[in-house]
């Protein structure tokens, strides 16, 4: 009898995700495969799944063995009452490498003050030489697959890195905290502070007013992880005063960010429109396609998520 899958999400997704999803599909050995955007729900082994599709109640799905998020975030979905079959994330190689990247670009350009040479060529002979990475404490908010990535890659260039997580995590090369005195901590210390914290109830504006007050004078925000762990009035006043020195931001409260949003015409906020990283169609048909052939063999599922902590 064939596998059936339910490919839910928008059209232009299916549109670049269908080959991949059945080469992955062969080479993980799921020959009798039916992969569509349609068919009845009553007959759905497995559900691709984007919260920005049309399948919003999990109810008809009676036969579903997992829903399989194509996004890393699952805010949008894990509170959906109807969603009662285990929900697995997007753990994405691609996508790892390529925050990877964006978040080691933009720590190097604040560290070593890129935008002062960049910005400013108009025949000023400016010699400010900056510190080396290993006087420049960075603290990443969020030990997942992602922060603990970026975090192992800015520890192998010099960088003393501290990370931050809601539980007790352990990481080479990271100075690992956590709980609220952990947060002061490594608030305290960070000259640069990079957000890869998933999105819920706890995270929301956990960069309020209080955390702004506690980074070094002068710090710098980099936010490649979800629009509201930041205040953004509070951001802006800090900015003002120089409590904050520079925001480099690639995600919103509202995406896009409206034209007149004050964030695009401050001199010291940069914007990036959510393009940190994305979900690499090759690699993630793989992520899938192992976890299906997992669920076919009885072995447990990869990265599913916890209901009740939101991520």
């Amino acid at each position: 009898m064939s596998l059936n899958i339910l490919f839910a999400a928008r059209p232009e997704r299916w549109v670049t995700y269908e080959q991949p999803l059945r080469a992955a599909f062969a080479e993980a050995g799921l020959n009798d495969v039916n992969l569509a955007t349609e068919m009845k729900p009553e007959e759905v082994d497995y559900i691709i799944y984007a919260p920005n599709g049309d399948v919003q109640d999990f109810t008809p799905y009676t036969r579903t063995k997992a829903v399989l998020n194509l996004w890393a975030g699952v805010e949008d979905v894990v509170d959906n009452e109807t969603l009662t079959q285990p929900l697995a994330r997007m753990v994405d190689e691609g996508l790892t490498r390529g925050m990877v990247e964006w978040v080691t670009g933009h720590t190097l350009r604040h560290h070593l003050n890129t935008d002062l040479h960049v910005l400013h060529q108009d025949g000023k002979w400016r010699k400010e030489v900056p510190p080396l990475a290993c006087d420049r404490p960075v603290t990443i908010l969020g030990l997942g697959a992602l922060g603990q990535a970026c975090g192992e890659a800015l520890a192998g260039l010099g960088f003393p890195v501290t990370g931050w997580s809601r539980t007790p995590k352990s990481v080479d090369s990271i100075t690992c905290l956590s709980g609220d005195h952990g947060l002061e901590m490594a608030l305290e210390t960070a000259q640069i502070l990079i957000l890869l914290l998933p999105l819920t109830p706890e995270t929301e504006n956990v960069i309020d007013a209080a955390a702004l007050a506690r980074l070094p004078q002068g710090a710098v925000i980099i936010n490649p992880g979800r629009g509201p762990l930041i205040d953004d009035d509070a951001l802006l006043k800090a900015l003002e005063t120089g409590q904050i020195g520079h925001a480099t931001l690639d995600v919103f409260r509202e995406e896009p960010l409206p034209a007149n949003h004050p964030f695009w015409a401050h001199d010291n906020v940069t914007v990036t429109p959510h393009i940190a990283s994305e979900t690499r169609p090759a690699s993630a048909s793989r992520v899938i396609a192992e976890n299906i052939r997992r669920g076919e063999a009885g072995e447990p599922f990869l990265y599913l998520v916890d209901r009740k902590a939101g991520y």
